[in-house]
């Protein structure tokens, strides 16, 4: 061997020997960190009666909001709750460090129903973005006492099927013209975009009243456009400087209220045409609604209570549906089945009937069902918040003061002790079942249970009704990979085409 050759390995095994080293103390620096990261979470409770939950605190200040993006990024978002089950056992409680906070992970189905019904030691725990884009008189920024009263006032006209019935033929409008015009688009469209728009003209026709032809004063797309920008800051950092989401979140959320604000004068003064004062909009009702003892709400409590209902059930109707199209057009005896319930409700119709009766929709008991598993195979939501406001028993562990709790329903949804098979899209398996408190958690539960739910539901059953009776979607990119944050979405948002059924 020639001696520059010596040379030349002598100073390869040298560099090799100093990168080694280098990744060596890398690697026992970052885990001795971890480590005392993970201890001084454990001795901040240490004089408490229960310990912590299994699980581990991750890095300093970053906690596992890598671990857990990692997984959220990948095809498998669920193998970050896997991977706590598979190292601590199915304890249900496991204590971790995400989204800037010391964090509680619930995902057994008792385990949520405890903190989900318990309002007098826990309250919501969004993040900050959240509580400052959905306003001080929301349903989120509010004590549970004033939460109370203002659910029992507003929320009567949008909860339950009886309620809701004079809303059918206005969604069964929007639904079919909807597809009308999208079976006639030339080229493909992104679907889960035009599900977006139909939800909201449903939105705003039966909570604003508005409509094409019967507001000349707002620009609906300009509406669309400022909720878009509000809910992209909904799960941004809280920076509030030029560039971030929520700098723009919160100048949208700005544009907004003062748009709502000159809706609620002008309905007080009239200025609208007479059609608009005839429609018994939700705005209408809050603005006259009256407690016990005759007060009414603040404009302020008007606003932010329309622009959670947005937030809340804007996305639940345009994935719901989105979501139940693609299972059901995956699995074809599945979409028989569907359709022939809907023939069947045309066919014993009676003759003088011209469109669809709330008689007729509690009739669609499989529709239901495969609504159902869409909801439990989605998990639209992949978790709740709330957050400890003193040290909590659960379960022999202890939630300390002020930590976050994260109900985690993928993690329920998906354990296959709770539901066998999880991954399969399965209707059948909520025959003669009722799942036990806990276990089904689309829309939350315990008092502060999604308002908007019941009408959510309602816009996906009565559009499915008539795309099942007439259409069907042809993806153009089937295959293509699932985006999970947000919200499940396929990354093209579903570039397709509806067709009409021949």
């Amino acid at each position: 061997m020639k001696q520059e050759d010596c040379i030349y390995l002598n100073i390869r095994m040298v560099l090799l020997t100093v990168v080694a080293a280098l990744l060596g103390g890398y690697a026992f620096v970052f885990g001795f960190l971890r480590k005392i990261n993970n201890w001084y979470y454990v001795w901040s409770v240490a004089k408490t009666k229960y310990p912590l939950p299994p699980g581990d605190m991750g890095w300093p200040f970053l906690g596992n909001m890598p671990s857990f993006l990692t997984a959220f990024k990948s095809s498998d978002p669920d193998s970050f709750i896997h991977n706590l089950i598979s190292r601590y056992g199915r304890t249900g409680m496991y204590r971790t460090h995400l989204f800037g906070c010391p964090s509680i992970i619930v995902c057994s189905p008792e385990t949520c129903r405890k903190v989900l019904t318990d309002d007098d030691k826990l309250k919501l725990g969004y993040p900050a973005s959240t509580m400052a884009l959905v306003g001080k008189r929301s349903f989120h920024g509010i004590s549970n006492a004033e939460h109370k009263r203002l659910r029992r006032l507003t929320t009567a006209p949008i909860t339950g099927h009886e309620a809701l019935s004079m809303y059918v033929s206005l969604i069964e409008d929007i639904s079919v013209k909807t597809l009308h015009d999208l079976s006639n688009m030339d080229s493909p469209f992104e679907f889960l975009v035009e599900m977006r728009k139909f939800a909201f003209q449903v939105f705003t026709t039966i909570f604003l009243g508005f409509d094409d032809d019967a507001d000349d004063h707002v620009d609906l797309g300009m509406v669309e456009n400022l909720y878009t920008l509000l809910n992209l800051g909904m799960k941004s950092m809280a920076i509030n400087l030029p560039g971030f989401a929520f700098h723009r979140a919160l100048k949208a959320r700005k544009k907004l209220k003062r748009l709502l604000e000159g809706v609620l004068e002008r309905k007080r003064n009239n200025e609208t045409n007479k059609m608009m004062m005839m429609r018994r909009d939700l705005m209408k009702v809050l603005m006259e609604v009256k407690d016990e003892e005759g007060r009414q709400l603040e404009d302020e409590d008007i606003i932010d209570l329309l622009l959670i209902f947005l937030l809340a059930g804007h996305e639940s109707s345009a994935h719901g549906i989105l979501w139940t199209i693609i299972y059901l057009t995956q699995h074809p005896l599945l979409f028989l089945t569907a359709k022939r319930e809907q023939q069947d409700i045309i066919n014993t119709r009676p003759s003088t009937q011209t469109g669809l009766d709330i008689k007729e929709i509690k009739r669609m008991t499989y529709l239901s069902k495969v609504i159902d598993e869409m909801l439990r195979r989605t998990t639209i939501s992949f978790a709740n918040f709330r957050q400890a406001k003193v040290d909590v028993n659960i379960n022999g562990y202890t939630i300390p003061k002020e930590w976050k709790i994260l109900v985690w329903n993928r993690g329920v949804h998906m354990d296959p002790e709770t539901y066998l098979n999880p991954n399969e899209f399965d209707p059948s398996r909520w025959d003669n079942y009722t799942p036990r408190a806990g276990s089904f958690l689309p829309f939350g539960l315990g008092s502060r249970l999604c308002p908007g739910g019941d009408l959510a539901k309602l816009e996906i059953t009565i559009f499915l009704h008539h795309f099942l009776l007439n259409y069907k979607m042809e993806r153009v990119n089937p295959d293509c990979p699932v985006i999970y944050l947000p919200v499940p979405r396929p990354s093209d948002n579903c570039l397709a085409r509806i067709v009409k059924a021949t």
